[in-house]
Formats: C-alpha cells, structure tokens, sequence
C-alpha cells in the first residue's frame, strides 16, 4: 500500500477551487478554442484521481486538465445543472448518472475509439446495466458495498445486522453518512424495504427510525466517518468499503461487515456531457483511465474496489482474498444498486432528510 500517498490524500480534505493541471507544449484545440489550448474540465469527487496520474495524462497527450470537485453526488448534479461552468466530463454514481441519461445530459460513448476498455470486466458492465442498460454511456471506475466499519474490542459480540445501528445499545458512539441515500439506505435495509422504494409509507417509516436515532448518532461524516473510527473516538460508522479496508489498515481492531439484511451495491462511473468541446480529448482520457498502469495508480492512491481485471490479476493474493477490496458473490446476497427514484420521491425524501438533520 502507498502510505506516502494516503496519509497526503487525508491531510489534504476537499478542494473547493478548480484544480489547473498542465504543461506548456498543447495540442491543437477544437471548436472556439485556439490553437494550442486543447483541454479537458473534469468534475470529480474528492481525492478520487491520483494528481501523479492527471499530470501523465497531460504529460502524454498535450491536453490540460481543468479539475474540479465535488463532496456528494447531489452537489455534482447542482454544480453541473447550474451551467457556471461547462464540464466536459463527470464521475458520479449509479442512480446519478441514471437521472443524467434520461434527462438526456450525457453522450454515447465511441467504444471502438478505446484500446483499454476491455480491461473493464463483464461482471462490472453487468452491475452498470442496472442504470446504463446497454452500456452506452457510462465507463465503470470503482464500486463497492456499503457497511458497518466498528472496533471488536468495544463490541459485545460481532455484528451481523443493521439493528446495532438503531438498537440505543451504543449510544452517542456511531457516525453515519452525511448523505441522503446512503442513510435511508440502512434504515430502509433494516426494516426489509428495497432501497429504490418509491412507497411513501415505507419512506415515512424509515425517517421515523432515523430521527428517533438521532440522539444515538456522534455525527454524520462523510470521509471523516472512517478516521473517526480509527482515532477511536466513534465504535462503529457507516462507511464505504473501500474506507473500511484503510481503516483496518491503520487500526487492526477493526472489521468491517455488510449486515445480512443487505445493503447497497454502488459504482462510480466517468461519463461525457452534451457540452462536451472536445469529445475526441474526452476519450482519450477514459481510455487513459481504463489503462492498467493507470488504474493501478489509482488503485493504490484510493483502494476501492476496481472494475478493472488487468488490476485485480496484478493484486497479491492477500489483497484479492480482502473481502473489501475485491468482494465476493456471497457479499451481494440481498444487496441493491441504486437506481434513481421518481421525482415525488426524491422531494418526499429530501423533505424527510431535512427534518432528520435539523437541530
């Protein structure tokens, strides 16, 4: 594991500001730019693209990167329909990139232009076509399970269930996701509902059980769930795999657990805007990033669990029997991918989530 690169990305937190990422000698440009200012404006989530990476790409191919980020999908989806800024390019999740696609945002992807696309496996092409059904738009980039990262030596016994989350038995000592669907999602998971519910009495029900755990609830996190649990100050969060395998990396007490109730599959993937100038630039970096030396390198700057079978066949046998890393079908028993809701749902749960957060 890059220690170096880890304990840089923690320190550093979420940049607001456009990242500029270039070297003098361009390419040509296309439409209304001029010659010699080809470039690319990337919208991202934070500290999930190795800078060493951006600067190879520009390095190979002339083309700058403009690089900006985002915390949750919901900001992505606000920053990108305010039309300030015009991205040519967006990494986001599941049931995000499905509200793109049907809202016509996105462009279908010349897949005979990548010599690296292959390296994504079928398994993951299969889980995309969850909100991308022929896999026309969207390029898979990470994905994951969502779960219970705790300290075994401040437990009673190990979990299996979502119910130590809502049972009042750990007090003030759990951090949960400063995200709404992620949330609703354990409540939702808990009490047997389907996470794509659309059923208002279900939802109702679910934001009833948040609220009354509210008092149970340390803070809601998003990056900082996982360093919480390792400093020892929170026993138990809710947290994305991937953080799960950092955080037993650094404190060796603590395990990570997808409840037998289910949970959520999710998958982030890089997509082309309509607004796109330069399409051609925008799939030279996807194939960039379907590259195995650069998936690696991204790979080792965030360890999530890649798409990319040229990576996983890389990986140690160690790294590819860590169930958070690379997790097996046994995992996926009763989980879900998001898909997008309708849109009377989304303001119903946004109403809810808003009453759950408030003092």
């Amino acid at each position: 594991m890059s220690r170096r690169k880890e304990q840089s990305r923690v320190k550093r937190g979420l940049k607001k500001a456009v990242v500029m990422l270039g070297l003098g000698l361009l390419l040509s440009g296309c439409g209304k730019k001029s010659e010699g200012d080809r470039e690319l404006t990337i919208v991202n989530y934070g500290e999930y693209y190795d800078p060493d990476a951006l600067e190879m790409f520009t390095e190979e191919t002339g083309i700058k990167i403009n690089y900006e980020e985002a915390l949750t999908p919901e900001e992505m989806y606000t920053k990108y329909k305010s039309g300030a800024i015009k991205y040519d390019l967006l990494c986001t999740t599941d049931y995000m990139l499905e509200r793109l696609i049907k809202e016509g945002e996105l462009v279908k992807l010349d897949h005979s232009a990548m010599k690296y696309r292959d390296n994504i496996g079928e398994r993951y092409n299969e889980f995309a076509r969850a909100f991308d059904p022929e896999n026309e738009y969207t390029i898979p980039y990470f994905w994951g399970t969502l779960g219970i990262l705790y300290d075994t030596t401040r437990v009673e016994a190990p979990v299996d269930s979502w119910d130590v989350l809502f049972n009042g038995q750990y007090s003030g000592e759990i951090i949960m996701q400063n995200s709404m669907r992620d949330t609703f999602m354990a409540a939702l998971k808990y009490l047997g509902y389907s996470v794509n519910t659309n059923d208002e009495k279900e939802l109702r029900e679910a934001a009833e059980l948040l609220i009354k755990q509210k008092p149970d609830v340390q803070a809601y996190l998003v990056d900082e769930a996982r360093d919480e649990t390792v400093a020892g100050n929170a026993i138990m969060s809710l947290v994305y795999s991937g953080e799960a395998y950092l955080g037993h990396e650094y404190n060796e007490d603590l395990t990570y657990v997808v409840p037998k109730e289910g949970s959520n599959v999710w998958m982030d993937c890089f997509c082309v805007s309509k607004n796109c100038q330069d399409p051609d630039a925008a799939m030279q970096f996807l194939d960039f990033t379907c590259r195995e030396d650069i998936a690696k390198m991204n790979f080792e700057y965030i360890y999530y669990s890649t798409p990319n079978e040229a990576v996983i066949a890389s990986l140690s046998e160690e790294e590819r029997n860590d169930e958070t890393l690379v997790p097996p079908e046994s995992a996926m028993e009763n989980c879900e991918v998001c898909v997008q809701l309708e849109d009377d749902t989304v303001e119903l749960m946004s109403e809810l989530w808003k009453e759950i957060k408030a003092e």
